[in-house]
């Protein structure tokens, strides 16, 4: 499946079914026990490291099993030829989308790009490939740290999400802070999903520290929103995904 094809068919999913909830639960027991609070209106999970090393596969075939799409979201970075390994085989679970880091290079990318689009398609298709861009709980002075001399934030951002188009990737995972400087300089085509969403009745980003409300990060350009301690840690999950819900259609 050609890269345009595969963001329209991701862009029909209607706006209320865009919000992927972050399953971050130390084991499979957990996942499922939450899996179960959500309701049908949870259309995207995502299955994370922690999970997924504690569970491996059989938490994506049992989600499956339940109805959801699956964000595996485990940024692989590697050198290109271990990278398309990890892509082949990640292909192989049915996944909607998959994440890499952008900070792997040009090669690593072009390599998971050429191994997804190798793989055997699951229902004629396969899933989008993500680049993350910088993590939502980096400041600008933690950066520096591990990548000094890069330019404002926003800059490097930028620079990671062309590499990652022209690379082939499908689109980027960045904060909602990052959404404008991106698709300023990009365009409407490359997908963005969007984690660091905050509802706007909740307080504090605990430890993300770029963040937005849903209605936000809509606004300015996400495609998807990633949300999880709000969500998964309210007493009534279902019903906290249905605020969100209502703050989106009341945008």
């Amino acid at each position: 499946m050609n890269r345009a094809t595969l963001l329209a068919q991701l862009r029909e999913t209607p706006i209320a079914r865009r919000i992927i909830t972050a399953l971050d639960v130390p084991d499979i027991a957990a996942a499922e026990v939450l899996n179960g609070r959500l309701g049908p209106q949870a259309r995207w999970v995502k299955v994370g490291m922690e999970l997924f090393t504690a569970a491996g596969p059989r938490v994506v075939d049992d989600l499956h099993e339940a109805g959801r799409e699956i964000f595996l979201d485990l940024k692989y970075m590697d050198i290109p030829n271990t990278v398309a390994g990890a892509v082949r085989s990640a292909c192989a679970l049915d996944i909607g989308m998959l994440t890499l880091h952008a900070s792997g290079g040009r090669r690593m990318l072009e390599a998971a790009v050429d191994a997804a689009q190798a793989s055997p398609a699951h229902g004629g298709r396969r899933p989008a490939l993500l680049a993350v861009t910088v993590l939502t709980s980096f400041t600008l002075a933690e950066l520096d740290e591990v990548a000094p001399g890069g330019g404002a934030m926003s800059e490097r951002i930028v620079r990671m999400a062309r590499t990652a188009w022209e690379s082939g990737c499908d689109g980027i995972v960045c904060s909602p802070a990052d959404l404008s400087a991106v698709r300023a300089e990009l365009g409407a085509e490359i997908l963005a999903v969007t984690p660091g969403v905050r509802p706007a009745s909740t307080s504090g980003g605990d430890d993300q520290r770029r963040v937005a409300t849903p209605a936000e990060a809509m606004a300015d350009g996400a495609d998807f929103l990633v949300v999880g301690r709000p969500v998964t840690q309210a007493a009534n999950p279902t019903a906290a995904l249905a605020g969100i819900v209502k703050e989106l259609n009341q945008q």
